[in-house]
């Protein structure tokens, strides 16, 4: 039987749409993947292995009775344990979620379904979603199939190592201050953070988002290939009607100036000599390609990632703290506390005084991306981290927490962003952030797929090696 794993998405779908061959094969060849590989690096934490058979079945039937398969016919998905799943816990990585089941899809797991998705399994996600780093008492760690020294990223770490490894052609993740991005970017991969309200969101297994989420956390896909990311993006962005917050607005949004501004250094964040040299090859493939591009200071993003810290730590005071205290987790107790002091104090009036800048950075970013429809900048001020090194000291975690600020400053914003990969420098994945404007995620894809073509182009890795 021919290995499947690194085909990507479209071909997958492409495949199994001309009857070349069967969803229950493609299912059946990752199912295997995963029992072979999964144990190593437990990406996947909540086996779907008898459903996913039975999903691919039905597809095949109606394919076989000349029913429209989907655009994603019959390609492998995993699904992040925060968003609800019919007949399967969101567990948001904590023991004391185990028990909550969820009874219906989500919006983004219905509209996956619908375009002909398999879901081969669940992702692990470390506790409350709060870290770049993926571990949590329920589910236990995962590693990165690249290189098991660093992590895969947080909080869809799980997502991203199951892609990295061929478990699954696509990732669904989670983002609210760089939980997409950076994975893909750690796993060497790439991911985009759709505009708020691209991607319908709700989870009827619990009480509707505070205002910090429903204003900046988002689903998106990560994936080995942009060309990917597009297909599952537009399957993801269907409507639903229960999420108020969501805008029907066309994918293609029209013609742009291939006018792009480089930013090595946002705000003065100290950038790593390797990662400076991704985002100037990143200009000159752009360059090459019939770009404008022109170094240049960006608006502020560390005033948007303190909006960013304020918000999300108002919404954990008021809808997690208790639950922190029950869990008992030790490194997310860790991590919380040091976010809090960061964004202390959190009150009425600081939260009203954030929500007020906020609507004047968008308009400084707006009026910026008009004259520039395209930022080159870093995703990390570092290649990704050592495994765990936020909870090694307060020093650590500071550290991890400064180079992470161009992540945390777009979600407040509510722009959208993606995570190109680039290659490798020290044993250790490598990339760049593309951010465009509201509902422009076009223009980053078809940015993105000039640079994917230019340069690197990412593989499956057995683990732990470098693919």
């Amino acid at each position: 039987m021919p290995v499947f794993n690194d085909i990507s998405a479209v071909n997958i779908a492409e495949a199994v749409s001309a009857k070349t061959i069967s969803a229950t094969e493609i299912t059946r060849v990752h199912l295997e993947r995963i029992k072979a590989i999964n144990p190593t690096i437990n990406a996947i934490v909540q086996d779907c292995s008898s459903e996913a058979i039975a999903e691919a079945e039905a597809l095949d039937a109606r394919i076989a009775n000349g029913e429209d398969p989907g655009p994603l016919a019959g390609v492998p998905i995993t699904i992040k344990v925060n968003v609800d799943q019919a007949r399967y816990p969101t567990t948001n990585g904590l023991r004391s979620m185990e028990k909550v089941i969820a009874e219906e899809d989500s919006p983004v797991v219905s509209n996956l379904r619908k375009a002909g998705a398999i879901i081969v399994g669940r992702s692990n996600t470390p506790a409350f979603s709060l870290r770049w780093f993926t571990k949590n008492d329920i589910h236990g760690q995962t590693l990165n199939p690249r290189n098991q020294e660093i992590t895969p990223g947080g909080s869809s770490g799980g997502a991203s190592a199951a892609v990295a490894a061929g478990l699954c052609a696509i990732g669904q993740g989670t983002d609210i201050a760089g939980s997409i991005r950076y994975p893909a970017y750690a796993c060497g991969l790439h991911g985009l953070r759709p505009t708020i309200g691209r991607v319908p969101a709700f989870n009827a297994s619990a009480p509707d988002r505070l205002i910090g989420a429903q204003l900046m956390a988002v689903s998106g896909p990560i994936a080995r290939s942009i060309e990917d990311i597009q297909l599952s993006f537009r399957s993801m962005m269907v409507k639903d009607v229960r999420d108020p917050w969501h805008r029907s607005i066309s994918y293609d949004s029209g013609p742009f100036e291939k006018r792009a501004a480089l930013t090595l250094a946002p705000d003065g964040l100290k950038v790593c000599a390797e990662v400076r040299n991704a985002l100037t090859s990143t200009a000159m493939h752009l360059e090459k390609n019939g770009w404008i591009v022109e170094e240049t200071k960006c608006p502020p993003m560390r005033a948007a990632a303190e909006i960013n810290a304020k918000l999300w730590m108002a919404d954990m005071k008021l809808g997690a703290e208790k639950l922190l205290s029950l869990e008992g987790e030790v490194d997310s107790q860790f991590v919380y506390q040091q976010m809090v002091a960061d964004a202390e104090p959190v009150d009425l009036e600081n939260i009203m005084k954030a929500l007020q800048m906020r609507i004047s950075l968008i308009r400084q970013w707006e009026i910026f991306l008009q004259t520039w429809p395209l930022l080159i900048c870093p995703v990390s001020g570092e290649l990704p981290f050592d495994q765990q090194l936020d909870v090694k000291s307060e020093a650590d975690f500071a550290k991890v927490f400064e180079m992470q600020m161009p992540q945390r400053a777009l979600p407040a914003l509510g722009l959208p962003a993606l995570a190109v990969a680039t290659g490798y420098a020290n044993r250790r994945p490598v990339g760049v952030q593309l951010v465009s404007g509201h509902f422009r995620e076009d223009l980053l894809l078809k940015a993105g797929a000039t640079l994917e073509a230019a340069g690197h182009s990412p593989k499956v890795s057995d683990p732990f090696q470098l693919g």
